[in-house]
C-alpha cells in the first residue's frame, strides 16, 4: 500500500511541475508578444520622425553599438512624443547627435622601453 501512495505522490508532483512549467511558458510567450508590440510601436514612431537615410544609419549603428542606438532611439521618441521635434531628423542631424553620444575612441599608445 505504501508503494501505491508513493506512486500517487510522484504522479501528483509531476502534474504540478508540468502545470507550473506550462504557466511559465505561457508567461514567457506573453512577455515576448508585449516586447514585439513595443518594438513595432518604436519602429513606427521612428519611421515618422527619421528620414530614410537617417533610419538606415541608425540601423547600422544598432548593429555595431546596440546600447548607443537604443539610447538615441529612446531619446528621439521621447522628444517626438513631447512635441519638441518640429521636423524630421535627417542624416546630418543624426550624425551630429551621434557624435555627442558615441563613446570617444581611444588612441593606441605604444610605449617603447
Amino acid at each position: 500500500m505504501e508503494a501505491d501512495e508513493l506512486e500517487e505522490l510522484r504522479r501528483r508532483r509531476l502534474r504540478e511541475l508540468q502545470s507550473q512549467r506550462q504557466q511559465e511558458i505561457e508567461e514567457l510567450q506573453r512577455q515576448h508578444e508585449i516586447q514585439q508590440q513595443i518594438e513595432a510601436r518604436k519602429q513606427a514612431i521612428l519611421r515618422q520622425i527619421l528620414e530614410p537615410e537617417a533610419k538606415e544609419r541608425l540601423g547600422r549603428i544598432k548593429l555595431a553599438h546596440p546600447e548607443v542606438a537604443e539610447g538615441v532611439e529612446n531619446q528621439l521618441i521621447m522628444l517626438a512624443q513631447s512635441g519638441r521635434l518640429k521636423q524630421k531628423i535627417n542624416d546630418n542631424m543624426l550624425v551630429e547627435i551621434l557624435k555627442k553620444v558615441m563613446p570617444k575612441k581611444r588612441e593606441p599608445r605604444i610605449i617603447r622601453k
